[in-house]
């Protein structure tokens, strides 16, 4: 009850005047406690609301606001060992306490990624920090290209001739809410974020909704290690993404698309408020309206719930559901929510039919899916795959094969399945086959896990994660990554091993026991690797 009191609060000046784009602007000034507090009187909002959300986020929270350069921390630049070569460089030109961190900004192409003066960067030498550091324009990235193809007709990588002709389907589908839920129907589109739900489903039950306020939301905080492929789309197709948003809208009753984009990818946020400008002067919305929120530095914000907290301005902890965020979600209204590449596909549907879409790929998984491929890969890069394509053929025929002695791939994220090299020619690139054998597709980013890299370091690194961007509302979560962490530190530096069953009893509570899948999908991996590589990881442990 009490945070539908504060977000009725919050509602009131809406997104206009945001309250977590205030926090965030008040953060970043570092401004005084007073300011802080004048902010929650002119929202009518307790204190401790204000801070509770400014002292959560990596960008806000006292300890880290206005650090001058980040360096990533994610899981491609830790595996390809970048990372403390260039916490090094830093710290030898850059005061340490001006140095902060980044959990990952979409270089795993190329790693030694860091942030500095809102721009990202990949360098290798001292040189490239130097003209880092130096440089009066920063608009232009260095080292940040990677290669783009598809063995398929680009739906999604496919380039937009004219743009006034790409919007003008849109008048075929004015006041035909039925005809654009039946080709998603047709189409078999299934959501790009992780969890593979039905797209049109979202839609129907959205527009089945009474209140005369809908949302839709379109989830841009791709958080996982080892994707860029929102990225891509941000940055060189915005306009599929934000006439999918626009469709939606047509399609349920919406007049507002808010865009959540990651603090940590800057050049999306700045392409994206570009591209919305440019439909705005040639009139090509009608009675639509786009909204960028800026993300402040949290995964667990791509949890749907999360991030419509997180908009709202309240600590971006997870709801309980139901309701659904169709029935009661941004500002408690009904809400259409879902990923970057999910509303990018929308454009080729309408204009194809749905029946086209579908078959494409498999039955159950139908349609393409970008892969990214990180820097291991002899050809790293953004690939258009059709689904049901294996594994394989896409490391080899797309990536070139491998650089390096490569014993393992987290696929999904830092809640995807840890794959032995060997498994890989029984995989095909679709929800089914990977679910079946253990695994999980999820935004299908590719994270390399080399031979000499110790998998009992990978899986720590894996809970520590989980405990740092843990939302802190369940036990499991925010006690057991913790925990299991510990264990796991303390078998690698001290005369200690770990009881097996203790360890499996507590994997087990994350996944039954927590909230959304930060907690509940951690334990995957973690097993994956405890029967994958049990020969490596058996001396940590004692049963």
């Amino acid at each position: 009850m009490a945070n539908k009191n504060i977000r009725a609060l919050s509602s009131r000046k809406g997104l206009e005047n945001n309250l977590f784009e205030n926090i965030a602007e008040l953060s970043n000034k570092n401004a005084s406690e007073e300011d802080f507090q004048t902010l929650s009187k002119k929202f009518m909002i307790d204190d401790s609301v204000i801070f509770g959300t400014a002292s959560f986020y990596d960008f806000t929270k006292p300890a880290e606001r206005n650090k001058s350069i980040r360096v990533c921390n994610g899981t491609a630049c830790m595996v390809a060992g970048s990372q403390s070569k260039i916490n090094s460089l830093v710290k030898d030109r850059v005061k340490s306490d001006e140095i902060g961190h980044v959990a990952c900004i979409g270089h795993c192409h190329t790693n030694g990624a860091v942030m500095f003066k809102d721009h990202t960067y990949s360098i290798e030498s001292t040189k490239d920090l130097d003209d880092i550091l130096s440089r009066e324009d920063h608009n232009r990235y260095i080292k940040n290209d990677y290669h783009i193809a598809s063995n398929t007709e680009p739906i999604l990588t496919g380039k937009i001739e004219n743009l006034q002709e790409f919007f003008a389907l849109s008048h075929d589908f004015i006041n035909q809410k039925e005809r654009i839920i039946s080709e998603l129907k047709d189409s078999n589109l299934r959501g790009r974020g992780g969890a593979g739900f039905p797209f049109w489903f979202k839609l129907d039950a959205v527009s089945r909704e009474s209140n005369a306020q809908k949302y839709i939301v379109c989830n841009a905080d791709e958080g996982d290690p080892g994707a860029y492929s929102d990225m891509y789309l941000m940055e060189h197709q915005p306009f599929k993404v934000l006439f999918g948003m626009y469709m939606s809208g047509v399609c349920v009753g919406a007049d507002t698309g808010v865009i959540y984009i990651r603090g940590e990818y800057p050049n999306s946020i700045r392409t994206m408020v570009a591209a919305i400008e440019k439909l705005t002067e040639k009139k090509l919305l009608e009675n639509f309206k786009f909204k960028i929120i800026k993300g402040q530095g949290s995964y667990v914000c791509g949890e749907e719930t999360a991030l419509l907290n997180s908009i709202e301005g309240l600590r971006p902890e997870v709801r309980v559901r139901p309701p659904y965020p169709a029935q009661y979600g941004l500002y408690g209204k009904p809400t259409v929510l879902s990923n970057v590449e999910t509303f990018a596909n929308i454009h080729w549907i309408l204009k194809h039919q749905g029946k086209s879409y579908s078959k494409l790929g498999t039955k159950q998984s139908s349609g393409t899916k970008l892969v990214s491929l990180d820097s291991f890969f002899n050809r790293p890069g953004m690939y258009e795959i059709e689904m049901g394509t294996p594994l394989s053929e896409i490391f080899k025929t797309y990536g070139k094969g491998l650089k390096s002695a490569i014993k393992g791939f987290q696929i999904g994220g830092p809640l995807g399945g840890i794959i032995p090299t060997n498994k890989i020619k029984d995989l095909d690139l679709d929800f089914e086959s990977l679910d079946n054998a253990g695994f999980l597709l999820g935004h299908a980013s590719v994270v390399s896990i080399p031979e000499e890299f110790p998998m009992i370091k990978f899986i720590t690194h894996l809970l520590e994660f989980t405990a740092e961007e843990s939302c802190g509302k369940c036990y499991p979560c925010r006690i057991g990554s913790y925990r299991g962490y510990e264990m796991l530190e303390k078998a690698q530096h001290e005369d200690y091993k770990i009881d097996k069953q203790l360890f499996d009893d507590l994997i087990e509570t994350l996944e039954i026991g927590s909230l959304c899948a930060l907690g509940g999908g951690v334990p995957l991996p973690i097993k994956n690797a405890l029967h994958y590589f049990q020969p490596e990881l058996k001396s940590y442990f004692h049963s």
